[in-house]
């Protein structure tokens, strides 16, 4: 049976675990701050655009696809936007050197500063995010932080219900967990050690 939060009991003879992901939060001190927001959904949208609004200032953490994405959004909108990478190069995963330099170039066209090489020290503020501090020292203003450096497995679920869990809810060649009639599928799985961005 699968209980659901309102006491709710449905009966099953197969089940499918495709919980997804949850973005990744970095622990420096200041994540939880106001003004620190992921972007993973449309509630991480809503919270950008509302701070289009009332700030001037963004910084983005995370110079991946999403991250930059999220800084194309935002300047579109009018902001002063910075984006800190923690690698060498943008979307380094998908893009060779020579392919990244380019596009780094083609932000910076477009008026965003691309700060490559730098790591986050801890989010500013007292009441609301006020700035991001880099390992170097660097301090760069703004009134909206964007964490976009990653995805982790959602396999509380999982955990839960006592289905072996790594980093995602592992599954063999069938998309079997140890329990013979219950599948997981999508980001919140783990197959031969690997876990995946996508069903």
């Amino acid at each position: 049976t699968v209980t659901a939060a309102d006491g709710t009991v449905e009966h099953y003879d197969k089940l499918v675990i495709a919980t997804g992901s949850l973005p990744f939060v970095i622990p420096v001190p200041g994540h939880q701050l106001p003004g620190v927001v992921t972007y993973r959904d449309l509630d991480d949208v809503e919270k950008m655009l509302a701070a289009t609004k009332t700030g001037t200032k963004a910084v983005v953490i995370g110079g991946g696809l999403l991250g930059l994405e999220a800084a194309a959004g935002l300047k579109m909108r009018g902001m002063d936007v910075t984006v800190v990478h923690l690698m060498p190069t943008l979307m380094e995963r998908q893009l060779d050197p020579p392919a990244a330099h380019l596009l780094e170039k083609e932000f910076e066209k477009r008026g965003i500063v691309i700060r490559t090489k730098s790591n986050t020290h801890s989010i500013q503020g007292t009441s609301k995010v006020t700035g991001l501090k880099l390992q170097d020292a660097t301090e760069l203003p703004c009134d909206i932080a964007v964490m976009a450096v990653g995805i982790r497995p959602s396999t509380a679920l999982a955990n839960a219900s006592h289905i072996t869990v790594n980093r995602g809810v592992v599954v063999d060649d069938q998309m079997r967990t140890n329990d013979p009639d219950i599948f997981a599928l999508g980001e919140c799985a783990e197959h031969r050690g690997q876990v995946y961005g996508l069903v």
